[in-house]
């Protein structure tokens, strides 16, 4: 191999990944698209890229649209609820120079929220919103018309909605929610809980049918801290913040195995949380054992 090549691919890894994760919501998944587009690239005629970021961009792009039309039926049959796969800890996944709004867009949050788009609109939307590609390149690398890629990202922004505020997690309301979230589960205090919940807060549970989850979405207040308190009393149970996708999360240790808790917060309360317990989704977590 010649030095070249991986001093050429290297300096645009952290983009690519960043790039298919979002699209797929899997770090295994995208650490497979990024692998295959290295060999795209170790083959390719790199004296004749004139651009070689966008040829990257675009190959690493068509990798993760087929990644993800695939992995659509697997989720569709999902035992439960299908949630993203948190990147591991520690790990570089942004490129330094990312914006807060590029940031935003990586919390599990916004990956949850993107498997309401078809695969085109995500692309299309993250080529935009992310990197923000002008739309004749995102049409060039999706294979549509200019037009049809600025419909792609419409369509897109209209079925987030106004859900998109829960995209962003920097925010000093969220992580003092977040705080106080934690002691009042420690503690088993639910009327403590309930006070922070929306009134119509959902909770998602996803274990994978390898571990104890919610099947169905847990909605309303009551149910939700119940289901909280329910967590925090079992036996040896102990919690412990850590960062997740340039957020605040809680990793925590039952007797039964390991979970990771975070939230979306909005106008002051907790409008949604994501449980995860699958174990395969779970080993990037394992150095941080409580």
């Amino acid at each position: 191999m010649r030095p070249l090549d991986a001093d050429g691919f290297e300096q645009h890894r952290p983009v690519l990944l960043g790039l298919a994760y979002r699209m797929l919501g899997s770090w295994w998944d995208a650490e497979q698209v990024l692998a295959e587009t290295w060999l795209r690239w170790h083959d390719a005629d790199r004296a004749a890229l004139a651009e070689p970021r966008t040829w990257l961009v675009t190959v690493a792009t068509r990798l993760a649209l087929d990644q993800l039309r695939a992995a659509r039926h697997r989720r569709e049959t999902y035992p439960g609820t299908w949630l993203p796969e948190p990147a591991p800890i520690g790990r570089q996944v942004t490129d330094p120079a990312e914006t807060a709004r590029q940031r935003e867009t990586l919390s599990l949050a916004a990956l949850r929220l993107m498997e309401r788009l078809t695969p085109p609109e995500r692309a299309a939307y993250l080529l935009r919103e992310t990197f923000d590609l002008p739309y004749a390149q995102i049409a060039q690398t999706l294979g549509v018309s200019e037009e049809d890629a600025r419909r792609l990202h419409e369509r897109a922004a209209d079925h987030l909605g106004e859900d998109r505020a829960r995209f962003a997690v920097d925010t000093v309301e969220h992580r003092l929610l977040a705080e106080r979230f934690l002691a009042a589960a420690a503690s088993g205090d639910r009327d403590a809980l309930e006070a922070m919940l929306a009134e119509e807060v959902v909770l998602w549970s996803d274990g994978g049918g390898r571990a104890r989850a919610a099947l169905n979405p847990v909605v309303g207040a009551p149910k939700v801290a119940r289901f909280i308190t329910g967590v925090a009393n079992a036996a040896r149970v102990q919690w412990r913040v850590a960062e997740v996708n340039g957020g605040p999360a809680a990793i925590v240790a039952t007797g039964t195995g390991w979970q990771l808790l975070t939230w979306e917060t909005e106008g002051g309360h907790i409008v949604g949380i994501q449980l995860l317990s699958n174990p395969e989704k779970l080993g990037a977590l394992v150095t941080h054992r409580p």
